[in-house]
């Protein structure tokens, strides 16, 4: 089983390979709780995505940043798990 530390390998890879600005927090005891793990800009589009293992849980507080994310219309917002890696690759190309 991939951790989740490889699958953010793989998808900083993704963002290289289809020319995303992309910003990850590498230790999160500075950064506000919940915030998400990915944040990606090319273009037009931002995205914020929450990476998990497939056994990961989503916390309250990720889930509350996440909602106000959607909830502002004007971003990109989602929760990626690696069994999603093609639609992601789909979503970034």
């Amino acid at each position: 089983m991939i951790t989740e530390k490889q699958f953010r390998e793989q998808v900083k890879e993704l963002c290289k390979v289809f020319h995303w600005k992309a910003y990850f927090t590498w230790l999160s005891m500075h950064s506000p709780d919940g915030f998400p793990d990915f944040n990606m800009v090319r273009g037009g589009r931002i995205i914020y995505a929450e990476l998990k293992s497939e056994r990961g849980k989503v916390t309250p507080a990720q889930m509350e940043w996440l909602t106000a994310l959607i909830a502002t219309g004007k971003c990109e917002v989602y929760l990626w798990r690696p069994a999603n890696f093609e639609e992601i690759a789909e979503i970034l190309k």
